[in-house]
């Protein structure tokens, strides 16, 4: 069967865009936070992960797909922990960097580039691992679980929340549905669960967040119309309208049962392979 996917995304260039006041304000009301976030987390979401993950003043976490800082540098100010941020995209990081500075976390906040299915860490390097809405943007889903697995210590923790497909689209309409959606990739191939069971990785708890991610949709449109002479200044008539069209596509998938959104919480379970995850 053929993989579903959705709509593909412009990372580089949303990152950029994301920091214009405007956008700050517009995500202010949709997530509670002004980082020029490109995931789903809300601020209570943030605030539930740094408690769940134990995270306190000594603690090293790993932030995936960091993108420009959201949701990571918020929970190093939180809970005073220490912090590395890793993405592909370099305008992300770099907006990641300078935004450290301001909030006065140079000492305890590093930046690299590095690609979530190959990490350049070694073994068992990390206790805490997080990444807020990424799995779904990439297609490599298994080789990142195990990726973090082998960077993780004995007893580490893992959060992540991602956009994922809750059951096979239904026709053409559908899948069509889909492909004008967001996340570009929706579909893991089996339950995260199972993926998880698969990378040894122990699942604590699963907390469906679909009703809260379809309420920052709907706020979004709520204020990309309210705000529409400005935005078409900023973004032009044609990017305005795609931009909305696709979460109106995002909504429509939401209320027919296609995608959902989840938070996954987990614990290393079992030796991590060097080089690798045995998938026994």
């Amino acid at each position: 069967m053929v993989a579903c996917v959705g709509a593909a995304c412009n990372f580089e260039r949303d990152y950029e865009i994301a920091q214009e006041p405007l956008f700050r304000e517009i995500e202010l009301c949709v997530r509670g936070s002004d980082y020029g976030a490109t995931s789903w987390t809300t601020r209570d979401q943030a605030e539930q992960a740094a408690a769940r993950l134990g995270l306190e003043r000594g603690r090293r976490l790993l932030e995936l797909g960091a993108g420009s800082g959201w949701p990571a540098l918020f929970l190093a100010t939180l809970s005073g922990c220490d912090v590395v941020l890793a993405d592909l995209p370099l305008s992300g990081l770099r907006i990641a960097r300078e935004r450290a500075a301001r909030d006065g976390l140079d000492s305890r906040c590093s930046v690299l580039a590095a690609d979530g299915a190959a990490l350049p860490f070694a073994d068992r390097s990390f206790e805490r691992i997080h990444h807020a809405d990424v799995l779904c943007c990439m297609d490599r889903k298994r080789e990142m679980l195990c990726e973090c697995r082998r960077v993780a210590r004995a007893g580490a923790r893992m959060e992540f929340s991602v956009i994922s497909l809750a059951r096979e689209p239904a026709g053409d309409d559908e899948r069509r549905l889909l492909q004008q959606s967001g996340p570009p990739h929706p579909d893991a191939g089996v339950d995260y669960a199972v993926l998880l069971k698969e990378c040894r990785w122990t699942l604590l708890e699963r907390i469906d967040v679909t009703g809260e991610f379809m309420r920052c949709m709907e706020v979004l449109i709520q204020e990309s119309h309210a705000r529409r002479a400005a935005l078409v200044e900023l973004l032009g008539d044609e990017d305005h309208a795609e931009r909305l069209e696709r979460r109106r596509c995002t909504c429509a998938a939401v209320e027919r049962g296609l995608l959902r959104r989840e938070i996954f919480f987990a614990q290393a379970a079992g030796p991590a392979a060097r080089h690798g995850v045995g998938l026994a």
